[in-house]
């Protein structure tokens, strides 16, 4: 029986495209070009907003468990800490005293929550070092652990981690990537050196995506219940990913997951579960780690499983193409700064937020769900070709640099 608890939390916020798109005018210098770009005053919007209703609330809580037995991986995207440091010094406070608990572990996260593992495997690699030295910078904390973006992973994002000196990374433990295995043990690919700790999906969903839905047949999830379930896991370990806005974004306190949060790490002491540290369970269960095969084609905690929850619809093709591009010309000119806001375009939430065209289903929902609504008053048709436009401008605006 899995007696043992692994608890991961990622923080993200992304940078909003500004649509409809705005024309850089000729001659911009490539530091002023971003207020053409992106959001600031939506993305300052939804940034209190969420922190009204989840990180503060959230932060105050973890800080209660942790103090109370409870053990917690966290990762920060630099996405979130850029907006962090400019909109909220309190909250930035509460976030440093939190990770500084002795039973809180800073995991690694891509900075911008980028999808460069896609573009140029070695731009990754750098990226991943700045995220991981931003980070320690910022809490004075180091990192051993990673997640990439969306808990990305295939075999080489996972060679790209391994020599680049992690000790262990994550991934989503779906069955189509386990086929015959569990995912309550730690795995190596090949017989490296790069622990993997496989999220358990049901698990942890259970209380990212089911908690509130009044149709689930576990309706309503109970501390003393989950604690059993977690229990009864064959293996040595569950290890349990979260969005961090699970807690009082996704399920707003009136649901009651605050409540249930809070007595958690009581009934995981009366059901004999111990809760470790992401480095702790490596170092628990570092010898004779069972192979696990890692397939060509990535996978994801996001929607099925897939690359397909991005790339699988012709919007987001064109998007992933117009990422490739403005990467590839900001190369072209050299330029630190055009360098820089090529990758903020990168981000995999502007692949997220169009999954919904052309589909329906639930997967379809979530992405409309973290669409802005300010979005939506353009009319969907609109969405995707003015986002394609914020691409096509800011490619154009470096003719003058390339």
């Amino acid at each position: 029986m899995a007696r043992n608890l692994v608890t991961y939390c990622v923080v993200h916020q992304p940078r909003r495209l500004l649509l409809p798109a705005q024309v850089i005018p000729r001659g911009t210098a490539p530091k002023d070009m971003a207020p053409y770009l992106f959001d600031e005053a939506m993305n300052r919007h939804y940034f209190e907003k969420v922190a009204r209703w989840c990180y503060h609330p959230a932060t105050d809580m973890f800080q209660s468990m942790l103090d109370d037995g409870y053990k917690l991986g966290l990762g920060f995207s630099v996405s979130f800490l850029h907006q962090l440091r400019r909109w909220d010094r309190r909250l930035a406070n509460k976030f440093r005293r939190l990770v500084a608990h002795p039973s809180c572990e800073l995991v690694g996260v891509e900075p911008y929550h980028s999808f460069s593992f896609g573009l140029d495997i070695g731009l990754f690699q750098s990226e991943m070092l700045r995220g991981k030295t931003y980070a320690e910078d910022y809490f004075q904390k180091e990192i051993r652990v990673t997640d990439t973006t969306e808990m990305c992973m295939n075999n080489e994002i996972y060679f790209a981690l391994l020599k680049s000196g992690y000790r262990g990374a994550v991934l989503d433990g779906r069955p189509w990537v386990m086929e015959w295995r569990e995912p309550t043990y730690i795995y190596n690919y090949d017989g490296r050196d790069l622990g993997l700790l496989c999220r358990h999906h049901e698990l942890s969903d259970d209380v990212g995506y089911r908690f509130s839905n009044r149709t689930w047949s576990g309706f309503p999830l109970k501390a003393d219940t989950y604690a059993g379930m977690l229990g009864r896991a064959e293996g040595d370990l569950v290890f349990i990913g979260w969005d961090y806005e699970t807690f009082g974004e996704h399920h707003n306190v009136d649901t009651g997951i605050f409540s249930f949060m809070s007595h958690l790490p009581a009934e995981l002491r009366r059901q004999n579960i111990e809760c470790l540290l992401p480095s702790e369970a490596l170092d628990r269960f570092g010898d004779h780690r069972p192979d696990l095969p890692l397939p060509p084609f990535g996978t994801t905690w996001a929607g099925s499983g897939g690359m397909e929850f991005f790339l699988g619809n012709d919007a987001q093709q064109a998007i992933y193409r117009l990422m490739h591009s403005v990467l590839n010309k900001a190369k072209l000119t050299g330029n630190t700064t055009l360098l820089d806001t090529a990758m903020w375009l990168l981000q995999s939430d502007n692949l997220h937020l169009i999954q919904w065209a052309g589909r329906s289903g639930s997967e379809a929902e979530v992405s409309a769900y973290f669409t802005p609504d300010e979005w939506w008053e353009l009319g969907p048709d609109r969405i995707l070709t003015e986002q394609q436009n914020v691409y096509k401008n800011f490619l154009h605006a470096m003719d003058e640099y390339a």
